[in-house]
């Protein structure tokens, strides 16, 4: 079972997704979690120190470049895990950057979204900005400005796939996303096993 988790920065998609499958695992399952990550924090953080604002199609280029990377690492790998695979971010998540910042979305991921194996779930853990600011500014490990946030929320419910992703409300505990994120999985999980009525 392949899922990906999706949201603006401090929506908890990490934390989540480490949580799942340790619990997963606790439960004597077979899980693997596999991030899929930008560099977008690195930058952040190189940015704020040097005073500057990298170009957005300069920022994006790099950004896409680690990303599509570790996305088409992360399938190889998926495809050789009998059991849950827990995917924190993917292709998705840099379309909804490039809208963000005003870029055309291009042919290459889009066409590669519906190329590789479809999730049996694409989970986007919903929650407010002005929350993920809170919480990033708390990590403290990296740089977000609000309007930013605003600006990829909207540009995730912007996305045309966004219909079909499974929203879960992130305004919560960490501990009440993983329950929820549970329930999403043990629903998919019922559904793959339930005979097909022939």
């Amino acid at each position: 079972m392949l899922i990906v988790l999706t949201g603006i920065d401090g929506s908890g998609k990490s934390t989540a997704a480490r949580a799942l499958v340790d619990t997963a695992q606790a439960d004597g399952e077979n899980a693997m979690l596999l991030s899929n990550p930008a560099g977008r924090r690195s930058m952040s953080v190189l940015a704020e120190r040097l005073g500057i604002r990298w170009p957005r199609r300069l920022a994006d280029a790099v950004e896409t470049t680690f990303r599509l990377t570790n996305v088409l690492l992360s399938h190889a790998r998926a495809s050789r895990v009998d059991g849950l695979v827990v995917m924190d971010r993917h292709l998705h998540c840099q379309l909804a950057l490039r809208t963000a910042k005003g870029l055309p979305r291009g042919r290459l991921l889009p066409w590669l979204i519906s190329s590789l194996p479809e999730p049996d779930a694409v989970v986007h853990l919903d929650v407010e900005p002005a929350l993920a600011h809170q919480r990033i500014v708390a990590r403290g490990t990296d740089s977000e400005t609000l309007d930013d946030l605003v600006d990829l929320r909207d540009a995730y419910r912007s996305m045309p796939g966004y219909p079909g992703f499974v929203q879960l409300d992130a305004d919560c505990t960490p501990e009440e996303v993983v329950a929820r994120l549970k329930r999403i999985v043990h629903k998919r999980t019922v559904r793959a096993e339930s005979p097909v009525a022939v």
